[in-house]
């Protein structure tokens, strides 16, 4: 079976060779320094579509065209998968429909349209996900048409392998994989890789976001289990419900080599690989990066983190840089209360020092009180800067709250 798995991975590569080159395999000098390894990037953010997901997508429909379907093609996404499908069919001259929620950015239906031109229909339907999947499955039904999936399927679990033929070729021949790292979303990369590499001797780590720990929680569980919520800021990532083929590859998996990664460090570790490297990435195209801090000590290894997309919106990068800021611990919000007296505010801004910043101000007084309450954003560059500031606010005798990490209040007034 792993014979014939290989056999259908080589094949598989072949032909996607028509579509573009092998993604590169980059060791990462600055990576390699900070952890004191060899740390080997394998770039699928560089591919036609910035995004592995090209891979399973092309495997799918060309095996379908070999069974003597000729469309049309049909899937759901919000992004990577719908560009994969897309750029697909327009190399092979059939049609692709296309659904994608009515909330996607208009930056993404865009890009799918671009990659489709006249082989691929756009259709928004649904607000949410689930809605959207339903629309291009009854379509299906109706039309006869070819469904994709995006990562519960045999051929596409067989194309995103071909990432792992691709690494094993690259890899400098004086040079062993200890240990791959992989991002975890429905499963299909991870399922497709972990069984092209069964044999070979690499320990492997799983990397999943905070708000979808899908994976995690299943292997938890003995089986597979549907979240009953889902944070989709890692839109690339955060499933509710790890494919189920997947699951069976990967049900022995020990839960603690599965690691969650938080999304305010995610956009830390963009932020961080886009100031210092150039690399530009989405949430989930850091998850194996950042999920570097989490494995331990790995001096001396050789490990190879999977860069899985960088289709990044840049009108996100606002809200990136501030959930960054906040891991970090350099910027905090307060609800403060400000005395009624003279010289009350002149006393809080004498707390401040030379590196702190205000970002954000809003004050309400109410007649008849003795205070007024004031939203305070303050950004600091020293790492022990709030401990000082909140010591002297203190002793100051301003009463205040710290509301950073309030969900409920901080996605209502940040």
């Amino acid at each position: 079976m792993q014979n014939e798995f290989h056999e259908q991975v080589a094949t598989a590569e072949k032909r996607l060779r028509s579509l573009f080159p092998p993604t590169p395999l980059q060791r990462n000098d600055f990576l390699s320094a900070r952890y004191g390894a060899d740390i080997y990037l394998k770039r699928e953010d560089l591919s036609p579509v910035r995004s592995y997901k090209i891979r399973g997508a092309f495997n799918a429909i060309v095996k379908a065209l070999d069974a003597g379907n000729t469309g049309p093609f049909v899937c759901a996404s919000a992004g990577n998968h719908a560009q994969g499908v897309a750029y697909a069919c327009a190399h092979f001259g059939v049609q692709a429909v296309i659904y994608m929620p009515v909330t996607t950015p208009r930056q993404k239906v865009h890009k799918t349209e671009s990659f489709g031109g006249k082989n691929a229909e756009i259709r928004l339907e649904g607000d949410y996900f689930d809605e959207t999947l339903r629309a291009a499955q009854t379509y299906c039904a109706e039309a006869g048409a070819v469904f994709v999936p995006p990562f519960d399927s045999p051929e596409v679990i067989e194309g995103q392998a071909t990432a792992a033929a691709e690494v094993m070729a690259q890899m400098p021949e004086d040079e062993h994989i200890d240990m791959m790292v992989l991002p975890v979303g429905g499963g299909g990369l991870a399922a497709g890789v972990t069984r092209y590499l069964a044999d070979s001797g690499i320990d492997f780590r799983f990397v999943e976001p905070k708000g979808g720990p899908s994976l995690r929680t299943s292997l938890e569980a003995g089986e597979l289990v549907t979240l009953p919520k889902v944070d989709s800021f890692v839109d690339g990532a955060a499933v509710a419900r790890i494919g189920e083929r997947n699951f069976a590859a990967l049900e022995n998996i020990p839960p603690e080599h599965v690691l969650i990664a938080p999304e305010d460090r995610i956009c830390a570790t963009m932020i961080e690989m886009l100031n210092i490297e150039g690399v530009v990435l989405e949430p989930a195209g850091a998850l194996a990066i950042d999920g570097l801090r989490d494995i331990g000590d790995i001096a001396g290894k050789t490990v190879v983190a999977v860069v899985s997309g960088g289709n990044f919106d840049f009108e996100r990068l606002p809200d990136v840089k501030e959930r960054a800021l906040r891991w970090a611990g350099l910027k905090k919000y307060f609800i403060l209360q400000m005395p009624q007296r003279p010289g009350a505010l002149k006393d809080f801004l004498n707390i401040l020092g030379p590196r702190d910043d205000i970002t954000r101000f809003e004050y309400l007084k109410k007649s008849a009180r003795n205070f007024g309450s004031v939203l305070i954003g303050i950004e600091t560059r020293e790492p022990d800067g709030f401990a000082r500031i909140e010591a002297e606010m203190a002793a100051h005798g301003f009463a205040f709250e710290d509301i950073t990490n309030n969900a409920t209040l901080a996605n209502f007034i940040i």
